[in-house]
């Protein structure tokens, strides 16, 4: 592992037999992106073993969580990649304190819930204040999916700093920014934040990040200029 290396982390389940069960899937998930991330010039490795006992790689607790994240750098750039229904709480705690940026992924799947349990883990990370991006894919193949991952390695691991932001601080700061993603096959508001950002790339289906301002309000439906 080096400086320059993407880490990848997997949140699953609670439940052993749920793990297993799921875990070829996950795995296959995981081949898929390290292989995208190589054809585009990045090295992705795992910050946590599989374990060949329990018979999967899944993170599958908080304390768990907890005890991988003080291995992991981090400034690292940082991917959570899921094929699975996870519980956010295995890596929240982890996420909270990761300076880097960090990129949720998911697969487009009907054998396992694995976009529910990304957009669940989403959601955490909003209410925390945790800056993201987010990109699902089918397989990855496609155009959209790999110019998403170029763009985000481009933009935002090779170009900015580390995140000092502390989301839980005592000291009175302004109100996060909000983060509402936009469905339907619209054209992108002139407004929208190209970082962090948030798209998919399957079934004609895509989502821009936007952020609340004093002159912008938004809502789950949309955003609009206030007067």
């Amino acid at each position: 592992m080096t400086d320059r290396d993407i880490i990848l982390v997997a949140s699953g389940d609670s439940r052993l037999s749920a793990n297993q069960v799921c875990w070829p899937a996950q795995a296959e998930l995981e081949a898929t992106v390290t292989a995208t991330f190589a054809a585009l010039g990045q090295r992705v490795v795992r910050g946590h073993p599989i374990d060949a006992a329990k018979g999967h790689g899944f993170i599958d607790g908080q304390a768990h969580g907890i005890e991988v994240f003080r291995s992991i750098d981090p400034a690292a750039p940082l991917v959570v990649a899921e094929a699975v229904w996870q519980y956010s709480s295995h890596v929240l705690a982890g996420l909270t304190r990761h300076r880097g940026p960090i990129l949720t992924l998911a697969n487009w799947s009907g054998q396992w819930p694995g976009l529910v349990g990304l957009l669940n883990l989403n959601g955490s990370l909003t209410k925390a204040g945790i800056p993201y991006s987010t990109i699902w894919s089918e397989d990855f193949s496609d155009d959209f999916a790999r110019g998403f991952i170029a763009e985000w390695m481009r933009t935002v691991v090779r170009s900015t700093t580390p995140r000092t932001h502390a989301p839980f601080a005592t000291t009175p700061s302004p109100a996060p920014s909000t983060r509402i993603v936009r469905w339907g096959p619209r054209p992108a508001p002139a407004f929208a934040t190209s970082r962090p950002y948030s798209a998919s790339s399957t079934k004609g289906v895509w989502g821009c990040t936007t952020r609340s301002s004093p002159t912008t309000s938004c809502t789950p439906w949309g955003c609009s200029r206030n007067a």
